[in-house]
């Protein structure tokens, strides 16, 4: 086997397994790439919701990702839950622009909780996302980031998170049509990216899932445009979510499926 490249996330981990490190360093694995992380928060979570948090300092996550950039040839990587605007500094000033950097703002959990405060959606806003790559929100963290109504429709949405810099990967749509909508802009160009809703409750990492695969595939380095990346994972994802709906895990919104006899890498 071929080197892999390496992925680098920095976010928190999820105690029972279906988000955040978790999610990101199997979803790596399966698509063949090496996973490195920086963990921000350590979190007492399940699939009922987040019951404690305990965020790392700013200098304890600089060290992890500087030991990690020293080291490894690092391809891509991903920004999840940061917890705290001077981490989101931090995120900025070593990754930006060095490497090319997925963020996905982590501000709410599946189960409700908050993960983000007031400060974080600014440095999101003002110092994150203006020199990100790209970010992948859904509908409710694009809410936050942008300020909108809630009945802001999703090409809006997605063309106003825009507006703060990158390119955006909005996920989302109403499953209660069968159908749901990711909606790409990049260069102020805007794609609906519509395929068909898994119907399940065990999805919980699925954002996390996506972002993560989606930064894969920008290491990879192949000439891609960034629809075609954002269709392979949202195709990624869908394997997942068609595996795991016949799940009984937990006494919540159960875990998306990061099992895999093999990986799945797309050339």
């Amino acid at each position: 086997m071929r080197t892999p490249p390496v992925v680098l996330s920095v976010a928190g981990t999820d105690s029972g397994g279906a988000a955040g490190l978790a999610a990101d360093l199997a979803t790596f694995a399966a698509l063949g790439a090496h996973g490195a992380c920086a963990v921000t928060a350590v979190t007492a979570q399940d699939t009922t919701g987040v019951h404690r948090i305990v965020a790392l300092g700013a200098d304890d996550v600089r060290a992890q990702v500087e030991s990690v950039l020293g080291d490894l040839p690092v391809a891509a990587a991903k920004a999840g839950m940061l917890g705290s605007a001077a981490v989101a500094h931090v995120v900025a000033e070593l990754l930006a622009g060095v490497v090319p950097l997925v963020v996905d703002p982590v501000l709410v959990a599946t189960s409700g909780a908050t993960l983000g405060d007031d400060a974080l959606v600014a440095a999101y806003r003002e110092v994150l996302l203006p020199c990100a790559d790209v970010v992948t929100p859904n509908r409710e963290e694009a809410l936050a980031l942008t300020g909108l109504p809630g009945a802001t429709s999703l090409e809006q949405l997605a063309l106003a998170v825009h507006a703060l810099g990158p390119a955006v990967v909005l996920t989302g749509g109403d499953p209660r049509t069968g159908t749901c909508c990711d909606v790409v802009v990049r260069a102020g160009v805007t794609t609906l990216l519509e395929h068909p809703t898994v119907m399940t409750a065990n999805d919980h990492g699925t954002g996390c899932t996506y972002s993560a695969a989606l930064a894969v595939h920008l290491a990879r380095g192949l000439d891609l445009d960034l629809e075609t990346m954002a269709r392979r994972a949202q195709a990624f994802v869908a394997r997942a979510l068609a595996t795991s709906a016949t799940w009984q895990l937990g006494h919540g919104r159960g875990p998306v499926a990061h099992v895999f006899t093999h990986h799945h890498e797309e050339n």
